[in-house]
């Protein structure tokens, strides 16, 4: 164990956070802490760390373990580069380096015993420098640069003239560099591209230590977390396995949680009732025996109701009319800011009721697409055409469409004077926002308050076309499946960019990945989109390949037109369409096929053992009906595994 957090309490100003909060961390364990925004999860990594006192229980470390921390705000400073901060890492193994060289020099003059001594020093170095990894720290250092998702070009800039995500970003890298025998990250993910965070992934995966991570983002928990460390409503549940187990654990507890309540309070109302009844005799027996029956009610330790985990905010997106069928087309769009060309000649289409994801990394000009399209910037070229009754509603993840200096009342009535000030109540009730809430200063909000007054000016809006971008920034992971589950139910149109892999895979119809200066359609989810985009980029590769074979490369043009897969105005998305619905066919037709084997299957294996039983092989005519029933059971299994394997082919 390298980890004991035991009866952790902590109360701000006599509210208490966290009550009795007790869990322990194994050497190489991958542990996952979630809960909703103000659970206390970055104050229990900050109990843990030290860097605040709890108010009661006790944190202890194994023994010569070392512990990282990178917190949300953690970020470096001071004029090195990006390559020298990480390399300030590898301290030891540079003064090891330094050392050799030394001794080095000091061999070539020396004779007799003091080369003897030298020699041994010189292999004692040796060892301890191959045991640090010293031949290879400098591959490894690019490596963790090159995955964060710097450049080499970037190696060289100054850590002062980075962002503050950039920032993070080189903090992560030298915790991870120093490779401590636990890391603990807050929100690790915040300041990654997919690409990054993938990496990442595997990174934390394969790590030859233990890891505490809290995020919202659960694709990433999914695929790291072998424990899940749930914090809601002061207390502290572990579950085993990743995120997608604890969700389903969760549910399975709440779910028997809600039916003993439930029960209990039957039996509370059943009780009750016979008190009643019993007083209503008016008879010393009676009322002796009501008397009883009132003290064993007493003695009830009466459950707590079962919290409605989103019973709180409620969100329902329904288009005011119906547009038709082409939503939108985009013909040859191009971009650039300065030298800096983001795309070239990109061309797609909506459909109406597509929920379609643009993704790329970061700078390739995802949220530049949507701007265009919203004529909040111009393009450089290219025509975009709305299609008939079409209304479009836009969530801005600067939230831009918000009035800083307007409190959260002034901005629903101003912009929706039809609402009176119960309507406009309820609407803000419904996100969270109650009492004297509505009276706040949109420019004081968090961004996930702005993030969820955004969402409430979305509702009213009831357009049948929604741009969304980066909607799940600063929400927790309970606001992310409302917005989920809203989006799921919508019959309008969804365009949006988002590095939530998570949501993209529950609400995506369609991938649109910004790569190369151009855009690759994907008629799936995001895992569809993985299984595929390494065949699909080769495919552009190649006829990249093939067009610089025939023609001189021009600056920025882009590919020639035809050769590039993702054009969707060229693809017949009808057809799409039906290919996709006969896949879904397929596939619920394998289902069943293996279904009914599994059930014929398993009737087979009760055949044979009340065959074997002692009551049924002295009897003839149930031993005939049990082996005709065997052989007609046969003939079926042989038709399904000729099925299944058409199926599975």
């Amino acid at each position: 164990m390298i980890l004991s957090v035991s009866n952790i309490g902590k109360s701000f100003h006599e509210i208490p956070i966290l009550k009795n909060v007790s869990f322990h961390i194994e050497d190489y364990e991958k542990a996952a802490i979630v809960g909703i925004n103000g659970a206390g999860k970055t104050t229990l990594l900050r109990i843990i760390m030290g860097e605040l006192s709890a108010d009661e229980g006790l944190v202890t470390f194994a023994k010569d373990k070392t512990i990282g921390y990178l917190s949300q705000q953690e970020a470096v400073s001071g004029e090195n580069t990006i390559y020298q901060e990480l390399l300030h890492v590898k301290q030891d193994i540079l003064d090891m380096e330094q050392q050799m060289h030394t001794v080095e020099l000091q061999m070539k003059s020396a004779t007799g015993e003091r080369l003897s001594k030298l020699m041994d020093t010189y292999a004692s170095l040796t060892h301890a420098y191959e045991t640090a990894n010293g031949y290879a720290y400098k591959s490894e250092l690019t490596g963790v640069l090159k995955g964060l998702g710097f450049s080499e070009q970037d190696f060289d800039k100054p850590v002062s003239t980075l962002s503050g995500g950039q920032k993070t970003r080189v903090a992560l890298g030298k915790l991870l560099l120093l490779k401590p025998n636990l890391i603990i990250l807050d929100e690790p993910t915040n300041h990654l591209d997919l690409s990054s965070i993938a990496w990442l992934e595997t990174y934390l995966q394969n790590y030859k230590g233990a890891v505490i991570v809290v995020s919202h983002d659960r694709y990433f928990l999914d695929r790291i977390a072998t424990k899940v460390i749930e914090l809601d409503n002061t207390k502290a549940t572990v579950f085993s396995g990743n995120y997608s187990a604890y969700a389903a654990g969760k549910e399975m507890l709440r779910t028997a949680a809600y039916h003993a309540y439930m029960k209990q309070q039957q039996e509370i109302k059943h009780q009750e009732a016979v008190i009643e009844k019993l007083k209503s005799f008016n008879r010393e027996k009676s009322i002796k025996r009501a008397e009883s029956r009132e003290k064993m009610l007493g003695k009830i330790e009466v459950l707590e109701k079962p919290t409605e985990v989103r019973a709180d905010m409620h969100l329902k997106l329904e288009p005011k009319f119906q547009s038709g069928n082409d939503v939108l087309h985009v013909e040859g769009l191009s971009k650039a800011f300065g030298p800096l060309s983001l795309f070239e000649g990109l061309s797609f289409e909506l459909k109406k009721g597509e929920h379609v994801a643009i993704i790329g990394d970061n700078g390739t000009g995802k949220t530049t697409i949507l701007k265009i399209i919203n004529e909040l910037l111009p393009p450089d070229s290219g025509t975009i055409r709305l299609g008939a009754n079409v209304a479009i509603g836009y969530y801005d993840q600067e939230h831009h469409v918000l009035h800083p200096e307007k409190t959260l009342f002034q901005e629903i009535s101003d912009d929706y004077p039809n609402l009176n000030n119960t309507e406009i109540r309820n609407t803000l009730a419904a996100f969270l926002f109650t009492g004297e809430d509505v009276f706040k200063v949109i420019k004081t909000l968090s961004g996930g308050e702005r993030g969820r007054l955004s969402l409430a000016k979305l509702m009213l809006s009831e357009a049948n076309f929604l741009i969304l971008d980066e909607p799940t920034n600063h929400l927790d992971i309970t606001s992310k499946e409302i917005l989920e589950d809203a989006l799921n139910a919508y019959t309008g149109t969804v365009l949006y960019v988002s590095h939530d892999r998570y949501f993209i895979n529950k609400t995506a119809h369609r991938i649109l990945d910004l790569n190369r200066r151009t855009l690759t359609s994907y008629l799936g989810n995001y895992d569809y989109y993985l299984e595929k985009k390494d065949e699909q980029l080769t495919k552009i590769d190649a006829a990249a390949s093939s067009s610089t074979q025939t023609r001189p490369w021009q600056g920025n043009t882009g590919p020639e037109e035809g050769t590039i897969p993702a054009a969707d105005a060229k693809q017949d998305w009808k057809t799409q369409k039906e290919q996709q619905a006969a896949q879904r066919k397929r596939e619920n037709d394998l289902k069943k096929c293996e279904s009914e084997i599994e059930t014929l299957e398993a009737r087979n294996t009760e055949i044979e053992a009340l065959m074997a039983s002692p009551e049924i092989c002295t009897d003839v005519a149930k031993l005939q009906e049990l082996n005709k029933e065997k052989e007609e059971i046969d003939e079926k299994l042989a038709d399904l595994m000729e099925k299944w394997e058409l199926l599975s082919e």
